[in-house]
């Protein structure tokens, strides 16, 4: 299923950020280092360090050539590929950003983090549009949709808030979790929205109506991300308990466990964030650890 490929050294502080490149054998990782970090997966091999930033980073996105940058001052850059530099900085939210998602269909770009709040912004111009309040504390977490309609935010407060994209306003309110929702991510084909929480548990939510259609006692600690593979039936989760596992994305069953425990090689601490590779052939995992690790799939 999946086997340790490689181990890249290199970050001096904990990482918490993963995001593609527009070459598809690239791919960048940020924390609380001072910079953001290019690697080759074509080489395995640390490329350079693409760009300098003010304050530690919770999140990379990537989205059409121009790489998101959100950091733990509440500040958004956006990082020309073409170009290679930064275009723009932005003052978004007055605590840290937890979450950067782009929605294509409205050409729009979403921030959320510490101070609850859900700022649209422009991605023609970076001029905010909207904004409005998601939560009284932390949003945690967002996953768009794969038809764009909707949209779920994860809260401190332990629920998952459904908005409708079209005009931003609330459909309803999940309660399944009793701690804070920390991660979320839909089935490519949106029959149903998967959740991860600090009760270290998974929720089912069948779509469209969101039943709950089942709980997975996944982990032994919070469940940090959720990442479906994008061509095969399985799905990835990465924890606080220092490990990965693999799931079968219909059954739900539990695959392979890739810790340090069970494989003899993997992450020493937290695991925060988990991307596939755009062909599916890697898994990439960082974390406490300051590591960011490779895994192939068999």
């Amino acid at each position: 299923m999946l086997k340790h490929l490689h181990t890249f050294p290199g970050h001096q502080n904990p990482v918490y950020a993963l995001a593609h490149s527009d070459q598809e054998e690239l791919f960048f990782s940020a924390g609380n280092d001072k910079g953001i970090v290019e690697w080759s997966l074509a080489k395995m091999a640390f490329v350079k360090v693409k760009m300098p930033v003010q304050s530690s980073v919770y999140c990379l996105h990537y989205y059409n050539h121009q790489l998101f940058v959100g950091e733990r001052s509440g500040a958004f850059s956006v990082y020309d590929l073409k170009e290679q530099k930064v275009i723009i900085r932005v003052n978004a939210h007055t605590k840290p950003i937890f979450d950067i998602q782009t929605v294509k269909s409205k050409n729009e770009l979403l921030t959320t983090g510490e101070d609850g709040t859900v700022a649209v912004w422009s991605l023609t111009d970076f001029k905010e549009i909207y904004r409005f309040q998601a939560a009284y504390d932390t949003v945690r977490t967002i996953a768009i949709s794969p038809d764009e309609t909707e949209i779920a935010f994860g809260c401190k407060d332990h629920l998952i808030k459904i908005y409708n994209l079209s005009d931003y306003s609330l459909k309803q309110n999940l309660e399944g979790h009793k701690l804070p929702v920390t991660a979320l991510a839909y089935h490519p084909t949106g029959k149903y929205l998967i959740s991860g929480s600090r009760d270290a548990q998974l929720k089912i939510w069948d779509l469209p109506n969101y039943a709950l259609r089942e709980t997975v006692p996944a982990h032994m600690f919070t469940v940090y991300n959720i990442a479906f593979h994008p061509t095969l039936p399985y799905f990835a989760t990465s924890s606080q308990d220092k490990s990965i596992k693999l799931w079968d994305a219909e059954s739900f069953k539990l695959y392979k466990i890739l810790s340090l425990e069970k494989a003899g090689i993997g992450h020493t601490h937290s695991i925060n964030k988990i991307i596939w590779s755009h062909d599916g052939k890697y898994l990439i995992s960082t974390g406490d650890d300051r590591q960011v690790i490779v895994w192939e799939m068999e």
